[in-house]
């Protein structure tokens, strides 16, 4: 009878011995630096005073080789200094929470739904099932102007609703940090959708009576990953002017006359799934903000994919054959999102991971080139980078994606989801919804990274790497205060209506 032979994972703990992998490769300076220390150590201690004492007399120095050794360390140092990028800090921020009113319970939606859409049963019916497999919850939010039937967005309304959720996320803001308008020297408002002149950011200038000579700007048409673009350009700007602080305010204006009415599916998709909502965040490059910052940032990697027909008409504007205009979201849109995800993930690899996954992938991919194209492709496992993942809560697919993608576990993406599920698609401030709920958790520890991946219209994959500069007390305010005890739920894979 032939012996049977153990299996090898059974008998050899597998997850020990990458453990152990990971550990010697990234400590690998360390090993080898203690056993020349000791050795060094040993030798000194083999010579004995009197040895080191005369060694110590013979060496001679002469008073022009110290004066210039010392001026070329001066020189060197002050190079390194003036070369090296300032550190840029974010001091809080703060996220919009719409008022009760403004809730729109599925039942509301639906019912509405078949006043607008009289005798259409297959938009009201493809309106149902998005809404039963979307991952939101009963108490997202609409603004006033939606509420009508049929509904009324004005470019008043428009204006009404940007007040609203934008001065609200503001007036917090300096609530906390008890900053003054007059100290704010780089003002950046983002909107993909509602543009309108005079600007948001003029709104804002003029509402908090911010400086004359204040560096305004305002974002729009890139979607919902313009949060990201908005930070990697304040982190631009404090690197040339010093001793400032930079306003970022995210949000998307669902009020707008881009408000779809028709019938085309790809384009009622967005009236599901998008809510009201805004973020207001307060960067700093000043030094002595650095002990009272929540967070320092590492790094801002940007990646369009959006050279290509297909690419770019992911998500549009389009009129329908009804002449009513709308954003369209194409079917192709998961693909290059994709596609997008992966030169993002190639770019903040190297940046970011530890030695013992980069050796992994090196290896993997010199596999593949020279012994079998067939070879599985290594994924990173970036839970060895980040402790706290944000991924953009445009929706359940995307989500779904990236957790499986990048192999994280239901507690990585709970606060994406849980967003998701309270206050729907917020566009480019779901990410900050994300953090304040890992927040509102009580689980942000000092040295803590965080990932933020946000995907937008062109086609467009940004990220940014935070460093938790603080172990951060669970706040008494904010937008989860009065629900961060019920979370997190269970969200069934269909909600039937």
């Amino acid at each position: 009878m032939a012996e049977i032979v153990p299996k090898f994972s059974s008998s050899v703990k597998l997850k020990y011995v990458k453990l152990g992998y990971q550990y010697l490769v990234n400590h690998i300076f360390t090993f080898f630096l203690i056993p020349i220390m000791l050795g060094v150590l040993l030798e000194v201690l083999r010579l004995g005073p009197e040895e080191i004492l005369l060694f110590w007399n013979s060496l001679y120095f002469d008073l022009v080789q110290v004066l210039c050794s010392s001026f070329l360390l001066i020189i060197i140092a002050t190079v390194y200094f003036m070369s090296k990028a300032r550190s840029i800090y974010l001091v809080d921020f703060s996220c919009c929470k719409p008022p009760v009113t403004c809730r729109v319970p599925f039942s509301k939606f639906m019912e509405h739904s078949r006043l607008i859409h009289k005798g259409n049963t297959k938009s009201i019916d493809f309106q149902m099932r998005i809404l039963e497999r979307s991952g939101l919850g009963e108490e997202t939010c609409v603004p006033p102007a939606m509420h009508y039937i049929p509904p009324t967005p004005t470019t008043g309304a428009a204006r009404d609703e940007a007040e609203a959720v934008i001065f609200s996320a503001i007036d917090s803001l300096m609530e906390k940090t008890g900053i003054r308008p007059k100290n704010i020297d780089i003002l950046i408002v983002n909107c993909s959708v509602f543009s309108p002149t005079p600007s948001l950011s003029a709104m804002v200038v003029n509402k908090y009576k911010l400086r004359s000579n204040i560096k305004s700007f305002n974002l729009s048409g890139m979607g919902c990953s313009a949060g990201l673009i908005s930070i990697d350009l304040a982190r631009d700007l404090l690197q040339v002017h010093h001793n400032s602080y930079a306003l970022v305010i995210s949000t998307e204006i669902l009020t707008s006359p881009n408000y779809y009415k028709g019938s085309e599916r790809a384009m009622l998709l967005p009236n599901c799934l998008f809510r009201m909502g805004a973020a207001a965040i307060l960067l700093s490059n000043k030094w002595r903000d650095s002990a009272r910052a929540k967070y320092k940032l590492l790094h801002v990697v940007r990646t369009h994919k959006g050279a290509d027909d297909k690419a770019y008409r992911c998500v549009y504007e389009q009129e329908d054959n009804e002449g009513k205009v709308g954003i369209n979201l194409s079917k192709d849109l998961m693909v290059i999102a994709g596609e997008a995800l992966k030169s993002n993930i190639t770019t903040i690899g190297p940046l970011v991971l530890p030695a013992s996954e980069q050796l992994l992938f090196l290896f993997t991919l010199i596999g593949r080139k020279m012994f079998n194209p067939k070879w599985k492709p290594y994924i990173p496992d970036f839970k060895q980078a980040f402790e706290h993942f944000c991924i953009h809560a445009g929706g359940r697919a995307v989500i779904d994606e990236l957790q499986k993608n990048l192999q994280l576990s239901a507690e990585h993406v709970e606060a994406s989801r849980m967003t998701l599920h309270r206050f729907g698609n917020t566009s480019s401030s779901s990410l900050w919804y994300e953090m304040s709920y890992i927040e509102a958790k009580g689980r942000m520890k000092k040295g803590d990274r965080v990932w933020q991946i946000a995907f937008g219209s062109g086609f467009k994959c940004n990220s940014a790497v935070w460093k938790c500069n603080r172990t951060i007390k669970t706040p008494t305010d904010g937008p989860w205060q009065d629900c961060i005890d019920r979370y997190p739920v269970h969200i069934p894979e269909i909600v039937k209506l």
